[in-house]
């Protein structure tokens, strides 16, 4: 099962000439479920569900409930902004999450949870949008025990271990990631644990999701991070949902257009 996850950077940017590179980085992967941020919705149209109709998947969205503060960067209050997931198999299931915050950091952040009808099982699927604020570690931690405990109420019935995929806005070494795995620290939900799928990454592969090399961060000056995860569960029967591989990937240009301000990431994990 391959899994991806992406910040799409929502309407910011060459957003058109993106939009086609976004689809061309996906066409190649050829993933089964997809994780997305940032994802933008006007006029009638979602740029998921453009997505999912050209690569043939099943979708859905959860809008912000408060994307004020994001219309008003780039001027235009009809945008919506909001997390989706594109998946081979049906969604037969879905649940959102408001992440809380503190007024001065609020911009209508969420997690959204999914559960996929594969062949032999259900798929609890997840994905997050964590405040970005530098400062902001307090609040992120305070999200992610929220998001492990929407897991932990979405997560059983199935062999197929949880699945949580998303933009943390926060280091691998951070309170908040340590946190929410629940195996350097205390977890934020008595014995759920979480594994980083970057682990099982080759040690000399490029990590960096939000990337200086990236042309669209140029301006910030801003030191490069690993900020885009795949959390998963300890494996089910047989190794069901252990993970195989991962890497970045939306990593350059398609076309000459960078698809994004930051890379995904992709895992593959076992899947019976």
């Amino acid at each position: 099962m391959q899994v991806v996850t992406w910040n799409l950077w929502w309407r910011f940017g060459p957003w058109a000439e993106r939009q086609k590179a976004i689809l061309g980085a996906l066409r190649e992967l050829r993933p089964d479920v997809v994780g997305l941020q940032e994802v933008w919705e006007a006029g009638g149209e979602n740029v998921a569900e453009w997505l999912a109709g050209e690569l043939g998947l099943h979708w859905t969205w959860a809008p912000s409930h408060a994307p004020e503060r994001w219309q008003r960067r780039i001027g235009d209050p009809t945008v919506g902004i909001g997390n989706a997931v594109l998946s081979r198999w049906p969604i037969t299931e879905q649940a959102v999450l408001p992440l809380p915050a503190p007024t001065d950091v609020d911009d209508g952040r969420l997690a959204l949870y999914t559960r996929l009808a594969a062949p032999s099982y259900g798929v609890p699927f997840f994905t997050a949008h964590l405040t970005s604020a530098a400062h902001a570690s307090a609040t992120r931690c305070r999200q992610v025990t929220a998001l492990a405990e929407f897991v932990a109420v979405h997560r059983g019935g199935t062999p197929f271990p949880p699945v949580v995929t998303g933009d943390f806005n926060a280091s691998p070494d951070s309170d908040e990631i340590r946190l929410f795995g629940g195996h350097r620290t205390a977890p934020a939900v008595p014995r759920q644990v979480l594994v980083d799928a970057w682990e099982y990454a080759d040690p000399g592969a490029p990590s960096l999701t939000w990337d200086p090399a990236n042309p669209y961060l140029a301006a910030g000056h801003s030191p490069g991070a690993r900020i885009d995860y795949i959390h998963v569960g300890p494996p089910g029967p047989d190794g069901l949902g252990h993970v195989r591989s991962v890497r970045r990937a939306g990593d350059g240009p398609v076309d000459g257009v960078w698809p994004s301000d930051h890379a995904a990431v992709v895992a593959e994990l076992a899947s019976g």
